[in-house]
């Protein structure tokens, strides 16, 4: 079963009141803080974060960072907002679709997302604007879940993949690294965590592809 961009932004709207809290609960048994830390203190310069939801990823910007973020749903952009206050921090928020995005070429040092390619209708498009509004020697930090390397657990995932993209929205058994090759990202590393669920990459425009299109 899949979703439109408009299901999920209401999907999104609806959950915004009780989102952090039941996230929290998730994110803390996967240990989610320390990597958003470790990986996002390589963000640098201007930076856009592409479906921020409420903005969990704000208190971890090395300070200087100047922050664009966008998300469909304006209510979970409410939230980021009041986050950003809380933290005496002034990003760029903006309601967007990721899969369209309303920036000229080549904007942004460096483009964050977090768990956010699993409800994208289309990641690989999505990431495609990624590599498109990066800057040529600016990276991509992606934080995201997938399929399991755990024989066992990805079993678990594959059985009860419709069942959860119903429930839930989300796409749990899809493969983020795939998606950032497709999308003509060159991955420089990529790590697996919680199990071989959560993958940690970093990427950039691929260079074979920018030359070939001067």
């Amino acid at each position: 079963m899949e979703f439109t961009q408009d299901e999920i932004r209401q999907g999104y709207d609806k959950a915004a009141p009780w989102y952090d809290l039941k996230i929290s609960i998730v994110e803390g048994l996967m240990g989610i803080a320390r990597l958003r830390r470790k990986l996002l203190r390589k963000a640098t310069g201007k930076v856009l974060e592409i479906a921020v939801g409420t903005g969990r990823n704000f208190p971890y910007y090395p300070r200087g960072c100047a922050i664009t973020a966008i998300d469909p749903s304006q209510q979970m952009l409410e939230l980021a907002h009041r986050r950003a206050e809380t933290l005496k921090m002034h990003p760029q928020l903006q309601t967007m679709d990721a899969q369209a995005l309303a920036f000229p070429d080549h904007s942004f040092d460096t483009v964050v997302s977090s768990l956010s390619l699993c409800t994208i209708p289309d990641p690989v498009c999505a990431l495609r604007e990624v590599a498109r509004v990066c800057c040529p020697d600016g990276k991509a930090l992606l934080l995201e879940h997938g399929r399991s390397n755990t024989q066992w657990l990805a079993r678990f995932q594959d059985r009860f993949s419709a069942w959860y993209r119903q429930h839930c929205g989300c796409r749990w058994n899809h493969e983020p690294l795939q998606f950032v090759e497709d999308a003509g990202l060159e991955v420089l590393s990529h790590r697996r965590s919680f199990f071989g669920i959560l993958h940690i990459i970093e990427a950039r425009p691929d260079q074979r592809l920018s030359q070939v299109t001067k």
